[in-house]
């Protein structure tokens, strides 16, 4: 068992009244390794100025961990098997819309990973798909969540 943490810590300014919902929704993200990132609701949920779109916002938080946990699968895979990525990039995507049960939710989640080999390393296109299966079968965000994943590796050229 591994256990993880994260500190969010946000407090209301001077001038905000709080039960008017007219407060800012910016806040932290304190973690183990000594990284604080800024985080708030995202704009398409509260209006700015309560929402801060620089910030980060726990949906794009979301996606962007699915992502993340897929490549450091995928780059994990295809080193075992002998390929060597020189770059990796995926341009994720995700949908909040009604679930089946009527609640808000990000329901679907596209990964767009484009992969680039070394030369002398190029995997078929079966073989990087099946790097691409496993890696989503080994993903413990994935394998956490209810939302429909799918990995949609752009073409090579």
């Amino acid at each position: 068992m591994s256990l993880y943490s994260a500190t969010i810590s946000w407090s209301l300014h001077d001038d905000e009244k709080f039960t008017d919902s007219r407060y800012s929704r910016a806040h932290n993200w304190h973690f183990d390794g000594g990284e604080t990132l800024r985080a708030s609701s995202s704009p398409q949920v509260v209006p700015i100025p309560y929402s801060d779109e620089s910030a980060i916002d726990p949906e794009e938080a979301f996606i962007a961990s699915l992502s993340s946990c897929h490549m450091l699968w995928f780059l994990s895979i295809a080193a075992r098997r002998g390929f060597v990525v020189e770059k990796y990039e995926d341009k994720a995507k995700g949908v909040m819309q009604k679930n089946g049960e009527g609640k808000l939710a990000i329901t679907e989640v596209t990964l767009k990973p484009e992969v680039q080999y070394a030369k002398r390393s190029q995997p078929t296109e079966k073989e990087e798909s099946d790097i691409h299966h496993e890696a989503h079968e080994q993903c413990f965000i994935a394998n956490s969540v209810k939302t429909d994943i799918s990995v949609k590796p752009t073409e090579r050229m």
